[in-house]
């Protein structure tokens, strides 16, 4: 056999070998997303999953369509009041379209579609090679990522947060140019209010337009509610916004903020300037970290990732569910870990620290948060400890080396007029 025979053979392997393997490789992923969701209805038919925001939701809904009192009622056992601008509740009329069981089987769906993209996002972004997010890593990636706490817990409760995190990543991840960037991130703003910080990034990194563009969507979000629901619309602006008591108790396990943890660690459930001075702190420290991450290292992703973890520290509450941005965190991580073994283990570390589900493995029973001893603080707060570890580790990485010329999380440049098109690079 001629040497040109035995490429042409190889070739002919190696080809037959991939079309087989890439159904195999699609039917087992597909096995393991399905594996996955059976467990949590499992769980579900043990312990029946409250999913009480979504109820809250759909009470928005309703007196957004019936122009009845958005902030006078509450629901579920939990007396859950309604805590977002109106804008959001007209989002939310179309969920009382369907029943309320329907719609919970829908928001499950719903939520595994967002967890999928949003990993497909945060791989894109990360510079993953197209490896890591084909159609049978997505699903399999899917099925484990469900067992996340910030997802499970999303899932748990019916929440959003994977569909603001999907808009505000899309968006942040496009190229600087990119026209209307910024636009989304103030609609995420306009929906729920923690997403603003993302635009003060874009206006400390120097992306002027994208800043404004954002605050241009959050401004037209309060301005459809202005003209669609006046009276809720002031009454949010002028007083409920102001009133974080209605979101829920801050110094509960939930709550994985830095006012969450310095209310424990304090044992006194209002702080006060206790927290609000690390919490300012901890803000300034946290974009001035990310804008030198962008200047020096070029690398804007790492940017993002760095404010989304700012703005879950200094947040009055921001519940477990809340930290899904954990997932565009390990894709990052995960980019990062070739030929370095001890990135590995980091890797599997941060893994586990949103796997092991420590806060609610200490009682928390009534008040009791409020009395732990040290060791137990530790337990009950690992996301603001691992947020701050990663800002410090953040900003000791930004201070050394020089901007690199490309890799995972580079700025990609914006496409010229003159450049081809192919060059193109609880309640809350």
């Amino acid at each position: 056999m001629s040497a040109a025979d035995g490429a042409r053979t190889w070739t002919w392997r190696r080809t037959w070998a991939l079309s087989v393997a890439r159904p195999r490789r699609l039917l087992l992923a597909a096995a393991l997303l399905v594996a996955s969701f059976a467990g949590l209805w499992v769980l579900y038919t043990v312990q029946p999953l409250p999913m009480s925001d979504i109820v809250v939701y759909r009470a928005e809904g309703e007196a957004a369509a019936a122009g009845g009192d958005l902030y006078g009622f509450t629901v579920t056992k939990w007396a859950l009041p309604a805590t977002y601008p109106p804008f959001a509740a007209l989002l939310f009329i179309p969920t009382t379209w369907i029943s309320l069981g329907t719609l919970k089987v829908a928001c499950v769906l719903a939520n595994a579609g967002l967890l999928a993209l949003l990993i497909h996002l945060s791989c894109k972004a990360a510079g993953l090679r197209k490896a890591a997010y084909t159609a049978p890593t997505l699903l399999a990636a899917t099925a484990l990522g469900l067992w996340l706490e910030p997802v499970f817990q999303t899932f748990v409760f019916g929440q959003i947060n994977l569909a603001l995190a999907c808009l505000v990543l899309w968006d942040l991840s496009r190229p600087d140019g990119a026209r209307f960037k910024g636009f989304a991130v103030g609609i995420a703003a306009g929906i729920k209010l923690t997403p603003a910080i993302f635009a003060v990034y874009l206006l400390v990194t120097g992306r002027v337009k994208a800043a404004c563009t954002a605050l241009a969507g959050f401004l037209c979000s309060v301005l459809v509610g202005v003209l669609v629901l006046p009276g809720p619309t002031i009454e949010f602006w002028t007083r409920r916004m102001f009133e974080t008591g209605r979101v829920g108790k801050a110094w509960i396990v939930d709550n994985q903020s830095l006012q969450g943890l310095i209310a424990r660690a304090l044992h006194d459930p209002e702080p006060g300037i206790l927290w609000a001075v690390p919490a300012l702190l901890t803000a300034g420290a946290g974009l001035f970290v990310a804008r030198r991450v962008h200047q020096r290292r070029g690398l804007d992703n790492w940017g993002v990732l760095i404010t989304a973890v700012t703005a879950l520290l200094v947040s009055p509450i921001s519940w477990s569910h809340h930290w899904v941005w954990c997932v565009p965190l390990l894709a990052m991580l995960a980019a990062h870990t070739r030929g370095m073994p001890w990135r590995r283990v980091l890797l599997a570390v941060v893994t586990l620290a949103f796997t092991a589900r420590t806060m609610w493995v200490v009682p928390h029973a009534g008040d009791v948060d409020l009395y732990f001893p040290w060791w137990q603080q530790l337990l009950a707060a690992p996301y603001p400890l691992l947020g701050l570890a990663f800002l410090v580790a953040m900003a000791r990485w930004s201070r050394a080396g020089s901007p690199p010329a490309g890799g995972p999380g580079h700025i990609p440049l914006p496409r010229t007029d003159h450049e081809p098109l192919s060059t193109r690079s609880r309640a809350g």
